[in-house]
C-alpha cells in the first residue's frame, strides 16, 4: 500500500472530492490526514462522520491564501493534494479577483510552502474547464495549472513533485449541475441548459478520485 504510514495533508478536504480523497486513503493505513479547509462546520461534519479513525485525522482550519497557515500545515507532510478552488463559474465570473487571490495566489502558497517545507509531491485537481477558457474559472485554474509546471520544470535542486489532474464534471458533486436538473425535471420546470451546442464532460465522484491518486 503505497500510502501506509505516510503524512498526508488534503488541502479542501471538506469539499467532495477532497472527503472522497480521505476515505479513499484512510484504506491505505497513513499514519496521519490533516484536513485542510476554511469550513468548520463541514470539518464537524466529516469528524462525526469518519468516528472510527478519528485518531488518524487532523482538523486544521485554514485558506490557501493564508500562507504561513499553509507552511505550518505541511511541517512533516509527505503528500499534499490540494482540491481546494472557487469553483463556480458565476460566482468567479462577478468576482473575479476572489477567485484569482484563491485559485492563482492560493496555489503559488501551496507551492512556496511545499517546497519549504520539502514535501515529496503536490498534485493539484484543475478541471477540463482549463482548456483554451472563455471564462474566469477556467482562465485561473490554467494559470494555477501553468504555476504547478512551471514549479517542476524549474525546481533545480528542490526533490517535491508537482502534478496537476484534470476533471470533468464530476457527477452529483457540490455544486454539480446534475441535482439541479433533476430537481426541475420532478417539479415540472424547464431544464436551464445555457448553451445546447456545450459538450459536457461527465465523471463519477470515484473516478475523479481514483485518478487524482
Amino acid at each position: 500500500m503505497f500510502f501506509k504510514g505516510k503524512k498526508i495533508l488534503v488541502i479542501g478536504g471538506t469539499g467532495t472530492i477532497g472527503k472522497n480523497i480521505v476515505k479513499h486513503l484512510l484504506r491505505e493505513e497513513p499514519e496521519v490526514i490533516r484536513i485542510f479547509s476554511r469550513d468548520e462546520f463541514k470539518q464537524f461534519e466529516i469528524q462525526n462522520e469518519m468516528i472510527d479513525y478519528v485518531e488518524k485525522l487532523r482538523f486544521l482550519i485554514g485558506d490557501v491564501r493564508d500562507y504561513d497557515r499553509l507552511l505550518s500545515a505541511m511541517e512533516g507532510i509527505d503528500y499534499v493534494f490540494h482540491t481546494a478552488a472557487m469553483k463556480h463559474v458565476s460566482f468567479c465570473e462577478y468576482n473575479p479577483f476572489e477567485a484569482v487571490q484563491t485559485n492563482i495566489i492560493g496555489t503559488y502558497n501551496v507551492i512556496k510552502a511545499a517546497k519549504s517545507q520539502k514535501v515529496k509531491k503536490v498534485v493539484l485537481t484543475s478541471t477540463d474547464k482549463a482548456i483554451s477558457p472563455t471564462n474566469n474559472y477556467g482562465a485561473t485554474k490554467l494559470s494555477a495549472e501553468k504555476l504547478i509546471a512551471s514549479a517542476e520544470y524549474s525546481k533545480g535542486s528542490g526533490t517535491t513533485i508537482f502534478a496537476s489532474v484534470r476533471f470533468g464534471n464530476v457527477m452529483g458533486s457540490r455544486g454539480s449541475v446534475i441535482p439541479l436538473f433533476v430537481k426541475q425535471v420532478r417539479e415540472g420546470k424547464d431544464v436551464t441548459v445555457t448553451e445546447l451546442s456545450m459538450t459536457r464532460f461527465m465523471m463519477t465522484l470515484e473516478e475523479a478520485t481514483t485518478l487524482t491518486i
